[in-house]
């Protein structure tokens, strides 16, 4: 694929952002997943409009390109986000595990206009009982009953 139909996908992305926008649905962000040079999913911030904190346009994407292509997983496909993804959606890229991600605005730009998720990039290296939202692990052994029974169940989906 060329600059130029890669710049079409991007420019997908952020009309997605500002129609989010504008509709009120959420932030400034949208997000495009591409698969043999056809858009599969689309996604925008829905944060506000959901009430959903975990509705970023990268993981609303995500989750309709998975619907429709009727898997868990992004094998051969790329994603187009209006803004470099912060570490939740990061997160979910990983797990989606597509094969290249192209983003345009990057964390500074966001930070700038009050999206700054820098503190979050803070939080992780700390010690549980230091972070703002304190960790602290519970109950171990009964925790373990599903991860035991995992390693035993013979139909299970392995991702």
């Amino acid at each position: 694929m060329n600059i130029l139909e890669r710049e079409k996908f991007m420019l997908e992305a952020v009309n997605a952002a500002l129609k989010g926008m504008n509709n009120n649905e959420g932030g400034p962000f949208g997000c495009v997943v591409v698969k043999n040079g056809e858009i599969i999913g689309r996604g925008n911030n829905k944060v506000t409009s959901t009430n959903d904190p975990t509705a970023h346009a990268e993981v609303t994407a995500i989750r309709d390109a998975c619907k429709n292509l009727n898997s868990f997983q992004l094998d051969g496909c790329e994603i187009y986000t209006s803004c470099e993804p912060c570490p939740m959606c990061l997160g979910a890229i990983y797990w989606a595990r597509p094969d290249k991600v192209f983003y345009g605005s990057n964390q500074a730009d966001a930070a700038n206009i009050g999206f700054d998720d820098e503190f979050i990039y803070k939080e992780i290296p700390l010690p549980y009982a230091e972070r703002s939202i304190p960790f602290e692990q519970l109950a171990r052994e009964i925790a373990l009953e599903p991860f035991q029974k995992w390693q035993k169940k013979e139909d299970k989906t392995e991702y």
